[in-house]
Order: structure tokens, then sequence, then C-alpha cells
């Protein structure tokens, strides 16, 4: 929590995956709002609204169903044209659905999303959901990691605003998976929505230590605690800052040269250590783009030497490249680029 500079008041326990927290935070605050009668009663109703942007990862999209919300409900907001969610259309579809007598439960913010990393504006998100008294979730589960850098804590401002708040130190931040951490302000209100005490599971240190059973949907729990130990012990607080910030000055690096080259094109800002781009050759049919790109991302793969991954982005096919692995130089980057070139020219040649 200090190495990220997260607000003192939160509290927090390791869950299994961001999914996860998630859900945990859309329980809870189902919970809440409705003053904890769901869980005793069932869904009498089903009028509760949960916003997030069109870039929000599909998490949320199975936590609202899980939640007995339904997908109808789920608000996918415009976003701008960094792939950031807008606020003023938020705050229009919240007052919009206010007037047509459905009740707004939650906004999950992206610090990071995992499409194109796009950070949503959290402090006039922040403003609405304390306008509305809506629980604000804030999902930082690949882009959190940045936070250890104080030049990255832009993103995070108002945070102290938020109900919860989840990142997962097995995506960035060199532990095995899984490991996800997940912060709450009102633990009370975690605690009461997932808190059941049978007789077998009574104990006598009941009340003085924390009973994890209760903060989240797992009864049995892993120690996910060692091996993130081990990491912090290991590089310590330093040591992890310059790991990270070679791995964002990598990126950099390497979206400065597929600018320079004619042929490539880059799709999303590179603001952390994902670079999106595409084979962008002069051919006019977004189709066949598409396809060779898709093409070029299969050939890449199946090289087995290096591994990149796709997103759509405006209906444009765009290659992702993460460069996050603990270890990564600059002489293995280069080898990457070097590879993606070659195999482009080849499959041009084909074509």
């Amino acid at each position: 929590k200090e190495m990220l500079d997260l607000p003192s008041h939160f509290e927090g326990v390791i869950q299994d995956t961001a999914s996860s927290a998630t859900l945990c935070a859309i329980l809870t605050a189902r919970e809440q709002a409705s003053n904890y009668q769901i869980n005793q009663q069932g869904m009498n109703k089903n009028n509760y609204r949960i916003y997030c942007s069109s870039q929000t990862h599909s998490s949320v999209d199975k936590a609202v169903r899980i939640a007995g919300l339904g997908q109808e409900n789920l608000v996918k907001v415009e976003v701008d044209k960094q792939l950031a969610l807008k606020p003023d259309a938020l705050q229009e579809a919240i007052e919009s659905d206010l007037y047509h007598g459905l009740q707004p439960l939650c906004v999950v913010a992206s610090l990071g999303t995992t499409g194109t990393t796009a950070v949503d504006p959290l402090t006039a998100i922040a403003g609405i959901c304390q306008e509305y008294k809506i629980w604000l979730h804030v999902d930082a589960a690949f882009s959190g990691t940045a936070l250890v850098l104080p030049e990255y804590r832009w993103m995070a401002k108002s945070l102290e605003l938020a109900d919860s708040f989840v990142f997962n130190p097995h995506k960035w931040m060199f532990t095995n998976f899984d490991c996800s951490a997940y912060y709450v302000k009102d633990v009370q209100a975690l605690i009461n929505t997932f808190s059941i005490l049978p007789e077998y599971l009574k104990t006598k240190t009941r009340g003085q230590v924390n009973d994890y059973r209760d903060w989240g949907i797992a009864l049995g729990r892993r120690f996910r605690a060692l091996k993130l130990w081990f990491v912090i012990r290991n590089f310590g607080v330093e040591g992890i800052r310059e790991r990270v910030r070679c791995h964002i000055d990598l990126a950099k690096e390497l979206t400065a040269k597929i600018e320079q080259h004619a042929d490539f094109k880059i799709m999303a800002p590179t603001l952390f250590n994902v670079v999106f781009f595409r084979f962008n050759p002069a051919i006019d049919s977004v189709e066949e783009l598409n396809a060779r790109n898709e093409k070029l991302l299969h050939a890449i793969n199946a090289s087995g030497t290096i591994y990149l991954t796709h997103t759509k982005i405006a209906d444009n096919y765009v290659i992702r490249m993460v460069i996050g692995q603990t270890y990564v130089e600059e002489r293995h980057v280069q080898k990457a680029w070097q590879l993606i070139q070659e195999t482009a020219k080849i499959l041009d040649s084909t074509e």
C-alpha cells in the first residue's frame, strides 16, 4: 500500500484474480445499496445499473451476470479519442437512468484498459460518483504496478474517493500467478456481504484476527502473500521501480522505431509498456489490412521466438507487444522488432 502510495484508509486482501475482486466490488455495492437485503431475500427488482467504458475488461460483464444484475443493466459509456471514458457521457447516462426510474449502483473506472491501456479520468468520475452516491470501483489490474513510480501517480489522483481498488502483482510486478491485491474503503461493508458463520467455522480467535473467508467468495485460501513478499524483498522498492521504468523506456523506444517505419503504424498511445501497432502497407481495404495483420501475428507466434497478442480498435486489427518480462533488455526488443519486420516482408512478397 505504501509502495503504491494508496490511501491510508484502504484495507486490503489478496484475491486470486481481478475478476474475483471486481465481482466482490459489485456484490458489495449491491448489498450496501439494498441494505444487505438481497443476500437474504433475493432480487425482488432488477433496476440496478452498472457503468463502465466500452473499453473496460470483460470481467465486468461476467460479474454483472453472476451478481444477478443482468447484462442489459451494464451501461457501456462512450469514450474519447484517447479511448478513455467521457465523464459528461457518464453523467448523461446516470441522469437518463434516474429519469426512467432506474438505480445507479456502481461505476467501474479503468486505470489502463486491457485492450489499449487507456486511463479513465478518475477525478471527474469520482466527483460524479460522490454527487450521486454511487460505488466507485477502480480497476488497475495491469497498469496499477506503474503507481510504484511517483511520475505515474497522476493517474490515481482522487483515488481516496474510490470505494474499492484492484491491481495484479502477477501481471507486471514479477509475481507468479495468482496474486491480485484488492483494497476497500469500508471493510465492514465487504464483510457484511460475505460473512456466513456456521457452528463448524467458529473459533476462539474470532474478532482477534482477520477472518479472510469473510473478505471474498472463497472459503479456503492459498498462501499468496509469501511469493509477493519474496519479490519485494528480492528487488526492493527501488529495484522494482528500476525494472518498471526500464520496461516503459523500452516500449517508448520501440514505438519511436515503428513510427519511423513507412509500412507500420502506431495505433494507440504508449502510456506504459504495451505497444499497439499494425502492418500498414499502401492498401485501401480495411478488411485486407486486417487479414494481413492477422496472418502476420500468427506467423510471428509460429516462429516460437516471441509471442504477441492482438486487439481491435475501431474495427482495425491491432497487434500488441508487451514488454514486461522481468529481465527483458534492449537486445531482446531489438531482436523482436527485427523478426516483425522480416516476417512482414516475407508475407508481403507472397501476397
